[in-house]
């Protein structure tokens, strides 16, 4: 298995997809410059977009989105993997998918992911997230190899911001074989300060794998405020890169599969996990079999 470098992108993405693009341009470039030959960006890298009415104007489908066109052509130009973090997508049925995108060497669409878990909630400082009023959620993981272009075997696993807080997503794809575990995303300010750098070092320790994870950062366009700290995490929880900021940024990283294997080897607990049952006994009912003895 080969060695290569990973590049986490760290963006404030506006409310035009058409400046966005040039963004995402500049910096995957400047990853690419630094020998990145896999290139990941945040969650909505496309636009943020709070408005319900601007973002209905802001979005297309996947064949005349700017993001999709833009990553395409970089994608075959500079021969690397790109995976667009997500970005928001209008589905044949109208509805919009929060969507991650993998482009190859080639310029071809390797696969895509729809975020599962939706961000429904209301935090301590006032803001409420409604995240299923907007976007239908996924039903499927994916986990997908990516190989040449300098990689050798790895495989991808994808994940989409809130999509960190469910395990058993990470689980499911590290038993399926992917060594490199992705989490772009938009955390808030106030989620991120209290659980960004722990949940990524924990899906890593957890799964004996890479985790890279591109953020969104700082005040935007649409009034919110995002943590930024893009971060790669190695397979034994050690962050390896880190954007200390939530500035516009590239984060470089060399991913070698061999040592997700080796953590896997240490401590086996993907090849040890058992299936079970949980017995909920309720209370009353402890309560009478105690008495009775």
């Amino acid at each position: 298995m080969g060695v290569f470098k990973a590049a986490a992108i760290q963006m404030r993405s506006g409310t035009s997809p058409e400046r966005n693009a040039v963004d995402l341009e500049r910096l995957v470039r400047q990853a690419a410059g630094q020998g990145a030959t896999y290139i990941q960006s945040p969650e909505m890298t496309g636009a943020l977009v709070r408005d319900s009415q601007a973002r209905a104007a802001a979005f297309t489908s996947e064949d005349k989105d700017i993001i999709v066109s833009t990553s395409r052509k970089l994608a075959k130009e500079l021969g690397i993997f790109l995976h667009i973090g997500s970005t928001a997508i209008l589905r044949a049925d109208c509805k919009l998918a929060n969507r991650a995108l993998l482009f190859g060497p080639d310029g071809a669409t390797i696969a895509t992911y729809d975020k599962i878990h939706m961000f429904d909630v209301d935090l301590d400082n006032g803001e409420s997230w409604r995240e299923s009023a907007a976007y239908e959620p996924g039903t499927e993981a994916v986990v997908t190899e990516i190989g040449g272009a300098g990689i050798d075997g790895a495989k991808l696993g994808f994940a989409v911001c809130y999509d960190l807080r469910f395990p058993q997503l990470f689980r499911a794809e590290a038993m399926a074989g992917a060594d490199l575990l992705s989490v772009p995303a938009a955390f808030t300010r106030q989620t991120g300060e209290a659980h960004w750098h722990v949940l990524l070092r924990a899906r890593a320790i957890e799964n004996g794998a890479y985790v890279v994870a591109a953020a969104q950062g700082g005040l935007h366009e649409d009034g919110r405020e995002t943590y930024g700290h893009s971060l790669i995490v190695d397979p034994w929880g050690r962050i390896v890169a880190e954007a200390a900021h939530d500035k516009p940024a590239v984060i470089v990283a060399e991913i070698d599969p061999a040592q997700s294997a080796a953590a896997r080897k240490k401590i086996p607990n993907l090849k040890n996990s058992r299936d079970f049952a949980v017995n909920a006994t309720p209370v009353e009912a402890r309560s009478l079999r105690g008495a009775a003895s």
